[in-house]
């Protein structure tokens, strides 16, 4: 770990709308439509492309979300946006970003997999998501036909990608309204800074189960790699991304990775209560030799940073409760006191087991509610993308879509509904 500090420009954002000239003025982003489109339609795998808005309190319905991604800018510093998969691989988080708070956007078009969600802009819907309170800017994908639905997916991963950047880099001249300084220095200078707080580290778990089921990291497919540690200020600087098609309610997209709560509220403590040492980043796993190895590191590279504590947050459900598992008993055998954030898959009435998998270890454990909990989201005066997925997304059901346009379903099907990295409204005791 080295020393680093990161400076986020933050410039507020009231509104998007579409105009002859693309530019951010008054807390307004302005979009030239044809000039955006013609970018996006570069990629000879996307068909046709539309663009969209989508406002706070507005009566409109999102669906089925693919992503969500702020847009951003490096104004000083090395690096640019994304690096390794829409700029040069180089090492990000320092220097100065900024940052167009209160806008995002959102990918949309056919589905790709089952496990895809929704965003209501106001109603009921709107409680549990984030995303009904910034202003979208929806980018609506076609892809050519007969397109395998790796491709697909990719294709509307880097459409979205090359939006966020368009509009992020029309603030690259902006004076921000307000400067948030994130810093962290190396771990020997850590220890004779901070002797008597305790070392404190984050384990992020990615979600890189199979096909359709990835994170990249600096442009590398997490299942391709071995734990290891980041700084946080890279994660913050647009290190890591989503790229995967996991249940909407706890998938972490890229909008989660740049803004990750806990990172924020451990930085917020760092010097005072604890010292935040760092992030190790591990993957979730299909098969138990690659669980057994991952959380082996992972637990590992806790001893060997000298931890007194670790938060893991884990993304997705099922399947990766045994990995979220794995590394909370093994870092507690190093002697490391573990805090576990999940969600609950409880059953419709909340009276089943939450997690796939459980041990005396995990003793402490911090939920975003249950994704199984039933919930009716009333009709919308209009909808982008595709209202009749509803019946076939994680979390729906044959029925699920109503004749008047309402949904009925699980909070399963909302995007960031039970977030496990805490971004959401949701706990319980």
């Amino acid at each position: 770990m080295q020393t680093m500090k990161l400076e986020l420009g933050i410039i507020p954002i009231n509104d998007i709308q579409f105009g002859p000239e693309s530019k951010v003025e008054n807390g307004t982003i302005y979009v030239n439509a044809d000039e955006l489109k013609a970018l996006i339609l570069e990629d000879e795998a996307i068909k046709s492309v539309e663009l969209d808005i989508a406002r706070p309190g507005e009566s409109v319905r999102i669906m089925p979300v693919k992503d969500v991604i702020e847009p951003r800018v490096k104004v000083e510093g090395p690096g640019a946006l994304f690096p390794g998969v829409i700029s040069k691989v180089a090492t990000v988080g320092s220097g100065r970003t900024n940052v167009l708070r209160g806008s995002a956007v959102v990918t949309t078009g056919k589905i790709v997999g089952f496990q895809e969600g929704i965003i209501d802009m106001s109603g009921e819907g709107a409680k549990y998501t984030p995303f009904s309170q910034t202003n979208n800017l929806v980018v609506v994908c076609e892809p050519v036909d007969g397109l395998a639905k790796h491709a697909h997916e990719q294709a509307v991963r880097f459409a979205g990608l090359k939006a966020a950047d368009y509009v992020g880099k029309l603030a690259k001249d902006i004076v921000a309204e307000e400067v948030e300084t994130y810093e962290t220095v190396s771990v020997k200078e850590g220890i004779e800074k901070y002797p008597n707080l305790p070392r404190v580290a984050y384990v992020l778990m990615l979600q890189s189960q199979g096909l359709m089921h990835d994170t990249y990291v600096y442009g590398v497919d997490m299942k391709q790699s071995l734990p290891t540690i980041l700084n946080p200020t890279e994660i913050m600087d647009g290190a890591i991304l989503s790229g995967n098609c996991v249940s909407a309610c706890d998938k972490n997209t890229t909008y989660h990775h740049l803004n990750n709560p806990v990172i924020k509220d451990l930085f917020a403590q760092h010097g005072k209560t604890l010292n935040f040492v760092g992030v190790i980043i591990t993957n979730e796993n299909v098969y138990l030799a690659d669980k057994m190895r991952s959380s082996d590191w992972t637990s590992k590279l806790c001893k060997w940073l000298d931890l007194d504590g670790a938060i893991v947050s884990q993304e997705g459900f099922g399947n990766p409760d045994t990995d979220l598992i794995m590394n909370c008993k093994k870092i507690e055998e190093q002697g490391v006191k573990t805090v576990i954030i999940t969600d609950e898959y409880a059953g419709r009435d909340g009276a089943s087991q939450s997690l796939a998998d459980a041990d005396a270890a995990a003793n402490a454990v911090v939920t975003g509610g249950n994704a199984n909990e039933v919930i009716h989201l009333g009709p919308m005066d209009k909808v982008i993308g595709y209202p009749e997925v509803a019946d076939i997304i994680a979390g729906g059901f044959d029925g699920s879509l109503q004749k008047d346009g309402s949904i009925v379903a699980e909070l399963q099907v909302i995007t960031g509904a039970t977030n496990e990295m805490g971004f959401n409204k949701l706990s319980a005791r």
